[in-house]
């Protein structure tokens, strides 16, 4: 089954680096698990806010240079977070990164605080 992202999660990706938007936009083509963009660029004061909130642990993230996308899994028609979703979509994300060559580090393989929406680029290779 192939799914598409919609508007608003393409209106999410502005202001994110082309080459992570490459990789969603081709991982939606072939995830098992449809999903939306939650969020990609993300300014200080949101930020600063999802810290406060207890929602994120710092204030250096990805997301503030467009670095990073959260998505969220979509199962007839609503959004889920139940964890076993996640690991097939980040497969899909994973192999459409690795086919464009492109340094990717998925939340959900964090030792600690793992976050299943989470993708970013690899600062490494993305500073």
């Amino acid at each position: 089954m192939s799914f598409r992202l919609s508007a608003r999660s393409r209106g999410r990706l502005k202001g994110v680096h082309p080459a992570l938007v490459g990789v969603i936009e081709a991982a939606i083509l072939t995830t098992p698990v449809d999903f939306m963009v939650t969020e990609g660029l993300r300014s200080k004061d949101r930020q600063a806010g999802l810290v406060r909130a207890g929602a994120s642990r710092t204030l250096n993230s990805r997301h503030l240079t467009g670095h990073a996308v959260d998505v969220a899994a979509v199962v007839d028609g609503a959004i889920r977070w139940d964890w076993p979703l996640y690991p097939r979509i980040a497969e899909a994300i994973k192999a459409a990164a690795k086919a464009r060559s492109v340094a990717l580090v998925w939340g959900g393989d964090w030792p600690r605080l793992r976050d299943g929406p989470h993708f970013e680029l690899d600062r490494r290779v993305f500073p």
